[in-house]
């Protein structure tokens, strides 16, 4: 071989664990694990994107982490949502006023307190 022949290796691109990771504790975020699913999808979202950033092309799944973390973000923002929404609604039971509208209204109404 000479020093002008360029020597070409076939390197099979793998996926990154870390990103099958992310997507499944993103999915299993609305399936189970309310919170703690979100919150490992999002760090091994960005595992596998420090991963196959450095790893020079050998090393794939870039749509995966970008879905585990927005499926871990979502999320997580739907579990703040929802235990303010808990909040709010224990707050105005126990206060003696429920700020829903509707039929059953008059229900939550008439449930005893003390």
């Amino acid at each position: 071989m000479t020093d002008n022949e360029v020597r070409y290796e076939n390197v099979e691109e793998t996926t990154s664990v870390w990103a099958i990771l992310s997507l499944i504790s993103g999915i299993a975020n609305y399936v189970g694990l309310w919170f703690i699913g979100g919150i490992a999808a999002i760090i091994t979202g960005y595992i596998a994107k420090n991963e196959i950033e450095k790893s020079n092309g050998r090393v794939g799944g870039q749509g995966l982490a970008n879905a585990g973390l927005l499926l871990g973000w979502v999320g997580i923002a739907l579990s703040v949502l929802s235990v303010c929404l808990i909040i709010l609604i224990a707050v105005g039971v126990i206060g003696g006023s429920i700020a829903l509208c509707g039929p059953f209204s008059e229900w939550i109404n008439q449930i005893p307190l003390k």
